[in-house]
């Protein structure tokens, strides 16, 4: 089979479009015919050898951490799924990714795909649409009537946030630059300020119960959003190397996000998709050829929403 991997750490031009040969299912673990996988950013990273400590790899090492596709093949002890099943999953970050034509991926991982959209486009969900739920609900414990600042609501992981912050019957404050203005908008956002022209805290009038920070700001920047937030409300944050930061003398904690594979929310997301109160949005479709030019661009900064990578044009 085709697949794409690096031999060794380093820049975009170390991923290879090879063969390699077709994985057999062991015991607890099911093979996809992968219809798409998606890029993700932290993908670079562990391609550029910075993840090493926290998600170490085999290499040589396929990337592709969210999976869409067709189950073909069962290993021993696979029950509750059945080959022909078209299912979706967040795979282990330190395993064999799915950039690739079949992968094999732990059975407790997958659920069943959603039926509304394309399958490929289904690989757009898991990582970015998990690490928003996570971050709202496990960790920003988000109730209805709340109100939440969504910053660097323009990215993957922001379309999300604001969609799922809505439908929580949250006040949904998000923060994007002109080119992302009107995505957000059309996702919920309640009040929608220009990051590009307005300062964030001078913008926020009235304290928030939840700030959800996606964006790499500057840490000054970072620890200011902290006065946005009511005593005994939360920053958290997902841009793990800069710390959320606190405030305890008013009660106001910080949490870090490490997203997790997790099958039950996922189907709680593919519920709300197949109920059309979730959109998943695609701004790319490339080939799986093409994933080493894709890295290259998205090292440069010129890959913006989420691209799916597919083995074939179908």
């Amino acid at each position: 089979m085709k697949a794409v991997r690096f031999h060794e750490y380093g820049a975009p031009d170390v991923l290879r479009y090879e063969d390699v040969e077709q994985p057999a299912p062991g015991a607890g673990e099911v093979r996809i015919r992968v219809a798409a996988t998606s890029f993700n950013p932290v993908d670079g990273n562990i391609r550029g050898g910075f993840m090493r400590g926290p998600i170490p790899v085999v290499l040589p090492h396929t990337p592709g951490i969210d999976v869409a596709g067709t189950v073909d093949a069962l290993g021993e002890g696979v029950d509750g799924i059945e080959v022909g099943d078209d299912v979706v999953g967040f795979l282990p970050m330190d395993g064999t990714g799915a950039a690739a034509e079949y992968v094999l991926a732990p059975a407790e991982v997958l659920t069943p795909a959603p039926k509304s959209v394309p399958l490929a486009d289904a690989a757009a969900l898991p990582l970015v649409g998990l690490t928003a739920y996570q971050a709202l609900f496990d960790h920003g414990k988000l109730t209805a009537g709340q109100r939440v600042l969504i910053n660097g609501a323009g990215g993957a992981v922001g379309g999300y946030a604001v969609q799922l912050a809505k439908n929580a019957g949250a006040h949904v404050i998000a923060t994007a630059g002109p080119r992302s203005t009107e995505a957000v908008t059309s996702a919920g956002a309640d009040e929608v300020i220009d990051h590009t022209t307005t300062g964030v805290t001078a913008a926020v009038t009235e304290p928030v119960d939840v700030v959800l920070n996606l964006a790499p700001v500057d840490p000054a920047e970072l620890a200011a959003l902290v006065t946005l937030v009511r005593p005994g409300g939360v920053v958290v944050n997902t841009t793990v190397w800069m710390p959320a930061p606190a405030d305890e003398e008013r009660g106001v904690r910080g949490i870090d996000v490490f997203v997790r594979s997790d099958a039950e929310q996922l189907a709680k997301l593919v519920a709300l998709i197949d109920g059309g109160e979730l959109h998943v949005a695609v701004a790319e479709r490339v080939p799986l050829a093409e994933l080493p030019a894709l890295h290259a661009r998205a090292a440069e900064g010129a890959v913006h929403g989420k691209v799916i990578v597919a083995p074939s044009a179908a």
